[in-house]
C-alpha cells in the first residue's frame, strides 16, 4: 500500500516564499506528467521524511490533489540532511517506470573467514518495472561467495517483469584477496628499518689513524 501524503496548493513561488514555507514545516513541490498541467504544491516535511525512511518511491497524494505519483527527484541542501524541493510525476498502477534503487548486502561470505574481503562495486542500480512493484531496495545474499567469486547484475532478483538497466555482466559484489602493498612501498619500509649511517663517522676514524 503506497504511503499517503497530504498536499496543499501553493499559489506563490520564489525563493523567499519557499524559505518561509520550510520554516513552517512544509516543502515546496511540483506535480507534472501525463500531458497535464504542472501544479505547484507543498507537503509536510515530517510526512515526506517518513515516506523516504520507509523507502517509498510511489505515493498517493491527497488533499489538494488525489493522484498516484512517483517521487521523481529530490533537491537536498549542501550537507544532504534536508530536502529543499520535491518533484512528483503522475503515474498509473500499470505504468512502467525507471527508478534508481539501492543495493543492500545480506549475510556473511565464507571467503571472508579465510582472509578474503567483500568489495561492493555497485551501491545502487537503475531498474525498470511497474510503478506498483518498485522495491525499496534490492537485497543481495553473499552467503555463498568464496574468494574469487562474484555476483553480476544479471543475477539480481527483481520483481516479476522488472529488469536492470545496466550491463548484465557488470560486477555488483565480489570476494577477493586483500591488495598487498606495492613492492616499492615494501622496499621503502625495509630501508626505513635499517640503521642510519653516522655522519662524520668515517672522517673521525681517518683522523684517528693519522694521529697514530
Amino acid at each position: 500500500m503506497p504511503e499517503l501524503l497530504q498536499v496543499e496548493a501553493r499559489p506563490s513561488r520564489g525563493k523567499h516564499h519557499a524559505r518561509r514555507m520550510r520554516k513552517e514545516g512544509k516543502i515546496p513541490a511540483v506535480l507534472y506528467g501525463h500531458g497535464q498541467e504542472c501544479l505547484s504544491l507543498s507537503v509536510a516535511t515530517a510526512d515526506l521524511a517518513a515516506a523516504l525512511r520507509h523507502g517509498a518511491h510511489v505515493v498517493e497524494l491527497g488533499g489538494a490533489v488525489k493522484q498516484s505519483a512517483l517521487i521523481r527527484e529530490l533537491q537536498w541542501n549542501t550537507w544532504g540532511t534536508e530536502v529543499l524541493h520535491v518533484d512528483f510525476s503522475r503515474v498509473s498502477a500499470d505504468e512502467t517506470v525507471e527508478v534508481t534503487v539501492p543495493i543492500e548486502l545480506r549475510g556473511e561470505a565464507p571467503g571472508v573467514k579465510v582472509g578474503g574481503v567483500i568489495e561492493q562495486l555497485l551501491h545502487e542500480i537503475d531498474v525498470e518495472c511497474k510503478a506498483t512493484d518498485i522495491p525499496d531496495r534490492i537485497k543481495v545474499n553473499v552467503n555463498h561467495l568464496e574468494i574469487g567469486q562474484s555476483i553480476l547484475i544479471e543475477q539480481l532478483v527483481l520483481p516479476e517483469g522488472g529488469q536492470c538497466l545496466g550491463n548484465p555482466k557488470d560486477v555488483v559484489v565480489q570476494c577477493a584477496m586483500p591488495v598487498e602493498a606495492p613492492e616499492e612501498e615494501e622496499a621503502a619500509a625495509e630501508a626505513g628499518e635499517a640503521e642510519p649511517e653516522i655522519i662524520g663517522g668515517r672522517k673521525a676514524e681517518e683522523e684517528e689513524d693519522k694521529s697514530e
